[in-house]
């Protein structure tokens, strides 16, 4: 669902993007419930899902990228959107690859800390590509600094549980 909102984000049709883009995040969240309540939940169910995840996020960064660079200059704000956009992928991998380093230390440290979690990101993200040009570039702005606001909280979260070891 979310490599179609990126083919569409990468088109222009931001609201149809945006749309999609919380509809494929209600299943992806959707998924793991299932399979906790069904007693189907594997590690390599969990592996694979957040494998997924990732592809799937930066699919939708790859859209806006390219609908931004597409869309008519507009003077020395030309790049912006292409520039946030990247920044707030860049921040969302570096949320996921901080809790999984974490998570794979010994002995593991949970890190499900930091105020910009998956949900938060989609929905932002989702709701952003419904506004008219200025509020999605807000939107990516606030993302671009809270994705890293966000890592920083994890990397200082996971200092504070290992210096006691």
């Amino acid at each position: 669902m979310n490599c179609v909102a990126g083919a569409v984000l990468a088109s222009g049709r931001y609201r149809t993007g945006g749309l999609l883009v919380l509809i494929g995040g209600a299943f992806d969240m959707f998924d793991g419930a299932l399979a906790r309540a069904t007693n189907r939940k594997t590690v390599f169910g969990m592996f694979f899902d957040s494998t997924i995840d990732r592809f799937s996020e930066a699919a939708v960064f790859l859209g806006l990228l390219v609908a931004f660079v597409r869309e008519p200059k507009r003077g020395a704000g030309a790049y912006t959107g292409v520039v946030l956009s990247y920044l707030s992928m860049i921040g969302s991998i570096m949320i996921s690859y901080t809790r999984a380093r974490a998570e794979g230390l010994q002995p593991r440290v949970d890190c499900e800390v930091g105020w910009l979690q998956r949900p938060e990101r989609i929905i932002g993200l989702g709701l952003g590509m419904l506004l008219p040009r200025p509020g999605r570039l807000a939107v990516l702005a606030v993302l671009a600094v809270l994705t890293h606001v966000t890592v920083v909280q994890r990397v200082t979260h996971v200092r504070g549980q290992t210096d006691q070891t």
